[in-house]
């Protein structure tokens, strides 16, 4: 086991080196091509920032992944990776998502276009029999049959997908949240000994550690600084649902059965779900239209009330985090169900007590 660790950092330390050399040449394309992330009466940086961060993302993932695993081979003379029906699903799918958020960060898709390549990537992973099949009790649900696992599968990969991809408002805050949440999933798959995605994950989050850098305190470097935009929230949403689903799936000849699969993986993604499920609520409440874009996601509240962006970033990430260790404390003591119940009366309670705040700041100005 300590030798497969050995590749899982070898794997996070290659990807995180050529993030940083590839990331400086993506911010001087940006700049010469002048495709910018350009302030309006939404977003909340004022100046045009290069947007195509996550062109770097799986470049530096799959280079890392390859090298780390002709590493193997060469030490132990075998390879550990077989490229199934699930895994060239996976595989396609990915590289549709990504070449949709490229195409987008460079001359601009409308949502319906990216909606629907969304539904199509998302739905090769059920053609291919990886889907959802068990709810591990959740509201009294265990086994799922295909014809509902199927599209929920759908629905739950681009539900995740659009969730990254919304709350990327502030800088760190998606690479951020979906840092943690390859961390939590690095866990699971190791506990379960599939190093072939443990090397895989690592990879992601070398590159995506290099780009929190330059996304955060690249503002000490005006030259330096950039955004992921669509072709880097996109594809890592849709890696994320892919590892929730993967990870979700009874599947006994893949891994041991658990009965925590499907909270542990609902767990490492809260804080985004969360947040999207509100806004949606509210722009249904108020006949706003579900794909127009407004200042109501955490974030927002949390600027409003006068928080810098950087203690909003930390105090979210604190929020998720918490919530890892909740439910981790609570898994085996009571039944998932009443642990959701318990997660989302948190998080009403947190917005109950931002608008609380808001109210008071808006009576006195």
């Amino acid at each position: 086991m300590d030798c497969y660790w050995l590749y899982v950092i070898l794997s996070f330390t290659l990807s995180l080196l050529s993030g940083f050399i590839i990331t400086p040449h993506i911010v001087d394309f940006s700049l010469k091509r002048k495709l910018y992330d350009l302030p309006n009466e939404r977003k909340i940086h004022k100046n045009a920032i290069p947007r195509l961060g996550g062109l770097a993302f799986l470049p530096c993932m799959f280079i890392a992944f390859l090298i780390s695993l002709y590493m193997f081979k060469c030490v132990t003379d075998d390879l550990p990776l077989n490229i199934g029906l699930w895994t060239g699903a996976f595989l396609v799918s990915l590289f549709i998502i990504y070449t949709v958020g490229v195409v987008d960060d460079i001359i601009g898709l409308g949502a319906p276009i990216k909606f629907a390549a969304q539904i199509i990537a998302a739905s090769l992973l059920p053609i291919c029999n990886l889907y959802i099949n068990n709810l591990y009790g959740f509201m009294g649900i265990h086994e799922v049959p295909f014809w509902i696992g199927a599209p929920l599968t759908v629905f739950i990969i681009v539900f995740i997908d659009n969730a990254i991809n919304l709350i990327d408002g502030i800088d760190g805050l998606a690479g951020g949240l979906s840092l943690i949440a390859l961390t939590g999933f690095l866990v699971c798959f190791s506990r379960d000994q599939i190093w072939t995605y443990c090397v895989l994950i690592a990879g992601l989050m070398g590159v995506l550690t290099a780009y929190l850098y330059f996304n955060i305190w690249g503002s000490a470097d005006k030259r330096r600084k950039l955004f992921m935009g669509d072709c880097g929230s996109l594809t890592l949403g849709f890696i994320l649902g892919f590892l929730m689903v993967k990870f979700s799936m009874s599947s006994d000849w893949v891994k041991p059965f658990r009965s925590d699969s499907m909270l542990l993986a609902y767990t490492l993604l809260i804080v985004p779900c969360f947040d999207v499920v509100r806004v949606v609520l509210v722009r249904l409440r108020i006949h706003q239209p579900l794909f127009q874009a407004d200042k109501r996601h955490f974030h927002h509240k949390l600027l409003r009330i006068g928080m810098s962006q950087h203690r909003a970033l930390v105090a979210i990430l604190i929020l998720q985090l918490l919530y890892v260790l909740l439910n981790s404390m609570l898994n085996g003591v009571i039944g998932i169900t009443y642990i959701v119940g318990i997660d989302i009366i948190i998080y009403m309670t947190v917005h109950l007590i931002l608008d609380y705040k808001l109210k008071k700041i808006e009576s006195i100005e």
